[in-house]
């Protein structure tokens, strides 16, 4: 018998087995989202009340600026295959924006900031 307190919490996000939050559905062949791309929510009037629990949570989380797809699976809690198929669907419909991360700065030759640093040095002293 079950305790009348058990009955009013919610069934653990453990026991959803992650192939019916993607209904079955694998990663698609053109893969866009590496852990590190960024993911925003795009800043039309979408409804998201039609959307499954996991991506109306996925939108809300990615509506307080960007966010990379490693950083949404461990908010969510999800596997990152999950969460990759999960952005693919929501990416098709318009409700995120996603960009490459900004690749690092190249280092500066240091044969040229040295030829700029004398030349500073002989100019002002």
């Amino acid at each position: 018998m079950t305790a009348p307190d058990d009955e009013l919490r919610p069934e653990s996000v453990e026991l959803v087995r992650p192939y019916v939050i993607t209904n079955g559905r694998g990663l698609p062949d053109r893969n866009r989202f590496d852990l590190i791309t960024l993911v925003t929510a795009s800043a039309g009037d979408k409804r998201t009340d039609r959307l499954d629990p996991e991506k109306r949570s996925l939108v809300t989380l990615c509506q307080g600026g960007y966010l990379s797809v490693a950083e949404i699976a461990g908010h969510l809690r999800l596997p990152i295959g999950i969460v990759k198929v999960l952005l693919s669907d929501l990416a098709e419909d318009g409700y995120i924006l996603t960009r490459t991360p900004v690749p690092p700065a190249q280092l500066a030759d240091v044969q040229v900031l040295q030829e700029v640093l004398d030349g500073l040095q002989a100019r002002f002293g």
